[in-house]
């Protein structure tokens, strides 16, 4: 019984018609419950809204918590870490907004319509496309990282030797930082810049070190994403590759 409510919750495969229904009511739901994100204000309607989709919502939270042990393969630990998973955390943080119904505060309401927002996240549950990216992570990560920790390091140095520099231009180091970001990614808002010649060769150098720090990822991305998409197409049919997300 617990293995077939387990399928349906999860992504459909090709045949499975309540599995396929209950995916469509889920995207249903979270597309609905974002439509007020788009007004300022709310109305009777929305709040109904609200209500119908986190009471679903709350539903699909019990469900896939019932099925954990399933699902993780962890036996009775499983119901204690499936709260911790990354999907797990989207689904409550959906659930939270639904406390503006009890508190008006104004800025509470604001940070919750913030967590409204994450609701999009709950899509990546129902695409392909986000199980293939996470794959591709696991297997690179090791080479991501260490380019991740080179651009983390160099920017904590420019902005370090920046900071110092041009004490007049960048007030907090946070600004420092906030610079060496987007000159490393060659964005270069032009809110924070610096006016000394040392400080313009910095940036100069900052810049031209971005390019090729940021090509980097990109690269190892596209490559992983082909290599996965091509084992992928050489499996079996009827082949499908658990998701332990």
């Amino acid at each position: 019984m617990r293995k077939r409510l387990l399928e349906i919750i999860e992504r459909s495969d090709v045949g499975d018609r309540l599995s396929t229904i209950y995916d469509f009511l889920m995207m249903a739901a979270i597309t609905a419950s974002l439509v007020p994100l788009a007004f300022h204000g709310t109305n009777e309607v929305f709040q109904t809204v609200e209500i119908i989709c986190t009471s679903i919502f709350v539903a699909d939270y019990a469900l896939r918590l019932l099925t954990a042990d399933l699902k993780l393969g962890l036996g009775a630990r499983s119901f204690f870490a499936y709260p911790f998973t990354p999907m797990a955390v989207v689904d409550l943080l959906s659930i939270l907004p639904a406390v503006a119904a009890v508190n008006g505060s104004l800025r509470l309401l604001r940070i919750l319509r913030l967590l409204q927002a994450l609701r999009v996240f709950k899509f990546l549950r129902y695409t392909d496309s986000f199980s293939l990216i996470v794959n591709v992570y696991k297997k690179q990560r090791h080479v991501l990282s260490a380019v991740f920790t080179v651009a983390f390091g160099y920017i904590l140095v420019s902005a370090l030797i920046l900071f110092n520099v041009e004490p007049d231009s960048f007030q907090t180091f946070l600004d420092a930082v906030y610079w060496a970001t987007i000159s490393l990614t060659t964005v270069g808002y032009g809110d924070f810049y610096p006016v000394t010649a040392v400080g313009k060769v910095i940036t100069i150098l900052s810049s031209a070190f971005g390019i090729a720090i940021i090509a980097l990822p990109t690269g190892i991305i596209t490559a992983g994403y082909l290599a996965e998409v091509s084992g992928r197409r050489e499996q079996p049919a009827g082949y499908k590759k658990e998701d332990k997300s």
